[in-house]
């Protein structure tokens, strides 16, 4: 039996999301790895995994990250990219 016990950092009144047991908890009751938040209210944690692929897809659809000049018609870095070497 383990003298100090570690616990998890949080507040009551605070909502996450566990991904490993893909539930909602009010304050952490699983390691900060393993959960998303906090967030506000419940049913803000309940979307966490539909405000996580939201997110996802702007990021990836995000004219920032993908500059034409840097790759080929194709999408893929051509020689004259500093990738495409």
């Amino acid at each position: 039996m383990a003298l100090f016990k570690r616990r998890t950092v949080g507040k009551p009144g605070e909502w996450y999301y566990c991904l490993v047991h893909q539930k909602v908890e009010e304050g952490p009751e699983c390691p900060a790895k393993d959960r998303f938040g906090p967030y506000p209210n419940r049913q803000e944690a309940e979307h966490a995994m539909a405000t996580a692929r939201e997110r996802n897809l702007e990021w990836e659809t995000d004219p920032r990250w993908h500059d034409a000049s840097k790759s080929g018609p194709d999408g893929t870095e051509g020689e004259g990219s500093p990738g495409g070497r």
